[in-house]
Formats: C-alpha cells, structure tokens, sequence
C-alpha cells in the first residue's frame, strides 16, 4: 500500500503544483491584461508583468489611468428555501410523542409511528443531507467568487471595482436572510473591498483620477433585480435595505486628470481638464407600471439632473460611463436574450414583473438624453452627442454590442438599432451618432468565472477619451473545488508517506556480532532438535544464552548414561 502511495506521488504532486500555479496566477497564464494607451497583447502582457515587481508606468507611458474591474450578477443565494430552522432539522420528530400518545389503541400507535419513521426516512433525512450539502455549496461558492475578485485585484491592479447589479439571489427573502447575504458579500467574496461612502454618493464628487488609492478598494455597486426587484416589485423598504448595505442605487462622481503644470486648480481650471464622468443608475423602474410611483419620479428626477449638469455635447473632452443593471433594447437575435415583459396580475398591483432589456423608449432616452445623441445635424454637437460606453449586467451570457442611429431624411422616422460589436460595421461610419454597450458576462461558475476589464485613456492629439474592453475568465467552479481537493490529497499521502520512512529510520539495527551470534546458536539448536527427533529420544533442551554479551552459547543439553 505504502509502495502504491509513494509511486502515486509522483504524478500527485507535480499535478497539485502545476494546477495550483494555473488557479492563483491564471491572469498571468491566460494572458489577460488591461488594454493600456499602446494597443497591442503583448503590450498588455507586458505591463500586466510589471505588477509584479511593482514598477512603475507614469500616464506618460502605456498605462491607462482608468482600469475598472466589471463584475457582473455573483448571485449570492442561501439555504432558507431549504429548511425552516423554527421546525428543527428532524421535523418529524417533533410530534412523534404526543401524537403516539394520543393513539386510542396499540394498532392505531404502531401506525402513527410508522407514519413518522416513513417521514423521517424519505422526507426529513434526504432534506437535511440536501441542506448540509448545500450549506458546504454556498461557502464554496462565496470563496470561488472571492477567489476571482482577490487575483484579479493582485495581479492586474485595477483603479476602479464595480459589481454590474444582482448581487444577492432574490427579492423576496427576509431582512435577517438579506442582512446574511450581505454579510457574507463583505466579508467573504469582496473582503477588504468597502462600500462606497454616502458622502460621495450624496452629490456630484470630483476628484482625479489617481491621487485618490481608496477607490482601488470601494466596490460600486449597482442595483439589480433580485436585490430590489423589477419596477412592479420595488417598494421603499427593499430600496432602503439595498442602500444601506451597498450604497445608493442612483449617484454619479467625475474624475479629471491630474494636471502636472499645477498645484492649485480652480473651478475654472477644472472645467478645461478632461473628465471622465461615471453614472450609476438604477434602470429597474424606468419601464412602466410601477409599484411605487415615488420611487420611479426620483429616478427620473436624477437622469434629468444628471443631463442639466452634464459639459456641453461640443465638449469632446469629456466622457460618460454609465453603469447600470437591465440592458438597452435589442432586436430578437442580437444577444442571448430577447425582448421579454411580463406583467402582475391586478391583484397584485399589475406592476412590471419581468424584462429581458429595457423598453425601446426607455433606451432611447438613455442614448438621446445622457447621451445627448440626437442625430440632428442642426441641434448643438450636430446631432453626435457625447462620448462614452455602457456597462450593463442581467444577461448572464453577455453581449457586446454597437448601438447607431442610422442615416434617414426623415429624422422622426428614424429609429435605433443594434448590432454585434465585432460585426458592426456602422462603428467605422463617423457620419452618424453611436455608442457601445457591453452586458458584462456572468462572474457564476456556470458562466465560467468571467470578469471585464475596461481601460479608459484621454489622447490628447484627439482631444477625446478612448475605450478599450476584454475579458478574462477562471473556468468552472469545479476547477476551483477539484484544485484544493487534488492539493489536500496530495498533501495528506506526502504525511502519510513521510511519518513512515521517519518511523523505520527510527528502529535501531543490531549490531553485526550480535547478529552472527544469534544466527549461529539458532542454526545449532535446530540441528540437535532435528537430530534427537530421528532417533526416537526426547528432543534436547532448548539452547540458551546467559548472556548476549558472551563470546558464544552455553549449551544446556543432558548427558546419556552408558548401556
């Protein structure tokens, strides 16, 4: 066994090592790099590398001073679905005593307690077996997607984090459930990561981009169905729990670049560098009809606010990400998802229930009215509108489309369409206002552990701010799992083995003349024995030593009387 074990380290352990090196440095081996100022792999490569000695890369040079981690629907889910823990683990027991009691007759309590053997057997035992595996589930989980978010974090250095909307896995779970949920989001999966302050979210934040490290740790988050519902479902309670656990659904902040010619700027100065300007939004009750008309009036409140302090639509200096939950409108066949809308019942508020993408008209106001793309020639900008891109989540297939709005005479008839982003080529026509929207794919295990990665940069020779995306995933949760399992087996036969080639070095030899000595009055002992047994006579005494130490045996056999 131990020979099978020591033969079998040898594929374990370099098979543990090499799996090992591919889990915790996969961005390294999967080459996936922000995309900085120099377009190329391997720049990208390159500078990824540079992390590791931490050198380094002035604004000067290939870094982009904007790196945002997009995250998209974690879905931390739990196990109150499972058992109710005001029933115990064993229901059926509850009840055994009294209701045997309660029997009239032996025959009526012997089929009472049958009944409840039955239950225990096929209902409760399955269920709690299927609870506890559940339970070892949800803790692999969290750490798989911590996993995800931790390396990503050490080995690419991203100046930004933010987590594209359903970050819980329901709506309708208890506040003791969400406050469960919402511990384990801090303090498992982002750990160390902090929840944007309520001081920046509480108005317009400026800052520049890089002197501020504390947003390399903040995770913006953003609102998603099954945090606080669709618009039918929304309701002041759910918005205040979402809000006071992971921020403000609706808030944007501005960031400029740092100006290298000066040590004081004013608000003039400020105007003229360039801003790149971060909406987050809460694009859940924009559709109608919804629960709370309230809730609704204030979203649409803060777009309108967010347009009227918006740089001019001329100012090409300045661009806008938006970042919100439910992805702009698509033709069936685009994405993964279709068009899809299902409504309450009257009973229920007849409120929105359920969409795949936003309305038409919903997006529309989006493109045309943060966006400020019209297509009007005659309209302030010519119609093109301001620069930026779109970061959405719900779709957990992902999808990275163009949306343009086509050349017409006729400008009321002419509507907006979407196309695949490296298919587009509407993209190339300069002729006409556009805008990239990419719908972050799932970081869920099933979806293959995926991260975005977004770099932002301003040219100066253009005078407008650049966008690069791509992507990077771990794989399957089951790479994670079957990675440490391999390790702990390795581990454990490396033990096992080791205490055992310790514990024979262990055992003293004895020494060569003591050895000699023991072999030679055995080989004498059996020979009279043999001899004694031939003859008919009763075999001789044993032979025996006096001591260990003596030159050779003393034999202790009987003489024979003469015939």
């Amino acid at each position: 066994m131990l020979s099978l074990l020591r033969q079998s380290l040898a594929i374990l352990i370099p098979l543990s090592l090499s799996s090992t090196i591919y889990l915790y440095y996969y961005p390294y081996i999967l080459r996936c790099a922000f995309v900085p100022r120099v377009a190329s792999k391997d720049t990208s490569f390159r500078f990824t590398l540079q992390h590791l000695t931490d050198s380094p890369t002035s604004y000067g040079g290939i870094e982009a001073p904007f790196r945002l981690l997009a995250l998209g629907d974690p879905q931390l889910e739990g196990v109150s679905s499972l058992l109710n823990p005001e029933h115990g683990y064993l229901p059926s027991l509850n009840t055994l005593q009294s209701d045997v009691l309660e029997a009239s007759t032996t025959g009526e309590g012997l089929d009472v307690l049958g009944k409840h053997i039955l239950d225990l057997t096929i209902v409760d035992i399955p269920r709690l077996l299927h609870y506890f595996r559940k339970r070892l589930d949800l803790i692999g989980n969290d750490y798989y997607l911590a996993h995800i978010y931790r390396t990503l974090h050490r080995t690419l250095k991203p100046t930004h984090v933010t987590v594209l909307g359903d970050l819980l896995g329901s709506q309708w779970i208890s506040d003791k459930e969400f406050e469960g949920r919402a511990w384990r989001f801090w303090n498992r999966v982002f750990k160390h990561g902090a929840r944007v302050d309520d001081e920046i979210t509480g108005g317009i934040h400026l800052g520049q981009l890089g002197q501020d490290d504390s947003w390399e740790t903040r995770v913006i988050n953003v609102a998603g169905n099954h945090d606080i519902g669709y618009a039918g479902d929304i309701t002041p309670e759910r918005m205040d729990r979402f809000e006071r656990a992971f921020g403000r659904a609706n808030w944007e902040t501005r960031f400029t670049l740092p100006s290298e010619n000066t040590t004081f700027i004013s608000d003039q100065h400020l105007e003229e560098l360039p801003e790149l300007r971060i909406i987050v939004l809460n694009d859940l009750n924009l559709d109608t009809p919804a629960l709370d008309p309230n809730i609704q009036a204030a979203t649409y409140q803060f777009i309108n606010d967010a347009i009227g302090v918006s740089r001019p639509v001329e100012d090409k200096s300045s661009a806008t990400i938006l970042l919100t939950h439910v992805p702009m409108h698509k033709r069936e066949g685009v994405c993964v998802d279709g068009p899809y809308f299902t409504f309450h019942d009257e009973e229920y508020g007849g409120g929105l229930k359920e969409q795949n993408h936003l309305s038409y008209n919903a997006a529309k106001g989006i493109m045309e009215g943060i966006y400020g793309m019209s297509g009007n020639r005659n309209a302030p900008g010519q119609g093109f509108g301001r620069n930026g891109i779109i970061l959405t989540g719900h779709d957990h297939e992902g999808c990275d489309v163009y949306h343009h709005l086509p050349d017409n005479e006729d400008i009321e008839a002419r509507k907006w369409k979407a196309e695949q982003w490296w298919n587009s080529t509407a993209k190339e026509d300069k002729t006409i206002p556009g805008i990239r929207e990419v719908t972050v794919r799932s970081m869920m295990g099933d979806f293959g552990g995926n991260a975005g990665l977004l770099s932002a940069w301003f040219e100066p020779e253009a005078g407008v701010w650049r966008f690069e995306y791509s992507t990077c995933a771990l794989g399957t949760q089951h790479i994670w799992w079957g990675v440490h399992i391999l390790d702990i087996v390795t581990v454990i036969a490396t033990v096992v083995v080791a205490s055992h080639s310790i514990r024979i070095r262990r055992v003293p030899e004895p020494p060569k003349e003591q050895f000699k000595l023991r072999k030679r009055a055995n080989t004498l002992d059996a020979w009279l024995q043999t001899a004694n047994v031939d003859k008919g006579r009763r075999p001789a005494r044993a032979v025996t030593f006096s001591s260990m130490d003596n030159a050779g045996p003393v034999f202790g056999a009987r003489r024979r009387k003469p015939i």
